[in-house]
């Protein structure tokens, strides 16, 4: 055992996306001593804010990120309520309807969790990197522009080799680089859910301010995320909108809609407290799937966020999980030397596995649940929720969960 941070760690980290990009920051805050390579496939030079792409993190992530100072606080949209319901067919309960309404003032904090840009978050991350580089050179690198082939686990505790072009030894690689499911090598543990996730943004009229919506729907979970509002004022949010994949020749239910249609569908699926679709953006389509690894750790090379395991978006805690891991990861190291580098990851590898598998199951069966045609399931899924929202402590136990993981 050392003191904390002062471990001559020299670590690789493939993969400048969030979850990366956190954790090499983290590391330089609290291993002052390590030797830092960050590698990415795409050059330093290409301009990342614009990526649309949406991404909710929890409260728990928010305030990771704020710690290091990487939280856009302008581009971000706080998430203030989440109401979860049941469309139609559902029972109700006597006491109440089928949904759970959870609240940030029940919890006594300011926000649930806030939805931002792709961009927005890296952009922010990879500027601090930058900045943490020029500050320590001798130490932090950047491998910008540089896709790793291969990373190859050395014989005893020799560490890993990772090959970009130039093969160099490290004492740990931490793979962060991991593409959506459709492009996915598969992993040990993967599924095929047949489902579509359309995504894109919508205009709203009457629509809650920092109102999360998700709407359990024969086909699946549709989702609606508040976004900043737009120039005008009015209010925006992000849709996840999940269906059975086509079929054969036959097109899922919203391929072969026009906006119009589409917005039609979307105003009687959503409930009343969503507010009025008024307008949809051209909509970008994903193949959902779970495909995770059994383990995060092999040897000496550890896979967080979608390189560990990548989710169906129903609970949206894909990034959140990696963000734990990468957390977990450093602070693991600040206490070790290199030497004992096996014990420790699977030290890790073990506590982090109630957090990982718990999310891993719960979003497998809610997704696997919508492919089931039993007769009476819609009515029983929206009888729990109803019985969730009569509980007040079990429901906050969820809260808490959703926004930090399982502790």
């Amino acid at each position: 055992m050392t003191q904390a941070g002062t471990s001559p760690w020299k670590i690789a980290v493939i993969g400048a996306g969030p979850a990366g990009l956190a954790l090499a920051l983290q590391a330089n805050r609290l291993l002052p001593n390590a030797d830092i390579s960050l590698f990415d496939a795409r050059p330093a030079s290409q301009d990342i804010s614009g990526d649309p792409r949406t991404l909710a993190l929890a409260l728990g992530s928010v305030q990771t990120l704020r710690r290091l100072g990487t939280w856009p606080t302008e581009a971000a949209e706080p998430i203030t309520e989440v109401l979860v319901s049941q469309a139609p067919p559902t029972l109700d309960l006597p006491w109440g309807p089928g949904m759970v309404h959870l609240r940030a003032e029940d919890e006594g904090v300011s926000m649930l969790g806030a939805v931002l840009s792709y961009g927005a978050l890296v952009d922010c991350l990879q500027k601090a990197w930058q900045a943490a580089e020029m500050r320590s050179p001798q130490r932090l690198h950047s491998r910008f522009g540089q896709p790793v082939a291969e990373v190859r686990q050395l014989a005893g505790d020799a560490g890993v080799e990772v090959d970009a072009g130039i093969a160099e030894r490290f004492d740990l690689a931490v793979v962060a680089e991991g593409g959506v499911f459709a492009d996915q090598a598969r992993k040990a543990v993967t599924h095929d859910y047949r489902q579509t996730a359309w995504v894109g943004t919508v205009t709203l009229a009457g629509a809650t301010p920092g109102l999360a919506i998700e709407r359990f729907t024969r086909e699946g979970p549709l989702a609606l995320l508040p976004l900043r509002a737009a120039a005008d004022g009015g209010a925006r949010a992000a849709m996840v909108w999940c269906v059975t994949s086509a079929q054969g020749t036959d097109p899922d239910m919203v391929a072969g809609l026009t906006d119009a249609q589409r917005i039609a569908v979307l105003n009687q699926l959503l409930p009343e407290q969503a507010g009025q679709v008024l307008t949809i953006s051209p909509l970008k389509r994903f193949a959902l799937g779970l495909n995770a690894e059994r383990t995060l750790v092999d040897g000496a090379i550890v896979r967080i966020g979608n390189a560990a395991q990548t989710l169906h978006p129903v609970a949206g805690q894909g990034l959140n999980l990696g963000l734990r891991d990468a957390a977990e990861l450093v602070q693991a190291l600040r206490h070790a030397q290199p030497a004992g580098l096996g014990a420790l990851l699977r030290r890790l590898d073990w506590a982090r596995g109630p957090d990982r598998w718990g999310m891993i199951a719960a979003t497998d069966f809610l997704a696997r649940s919508f492919t089931w045609r039993w007769p009476g399931l819609p009515a029983a899924r929206g009888l729990g929720l109803a019985a969730l929202q009569a509980m007040p402590a079990l429901k906050s136990a969820v809260a808490r969960q959703m926004m930090f993981g399982r502790r």
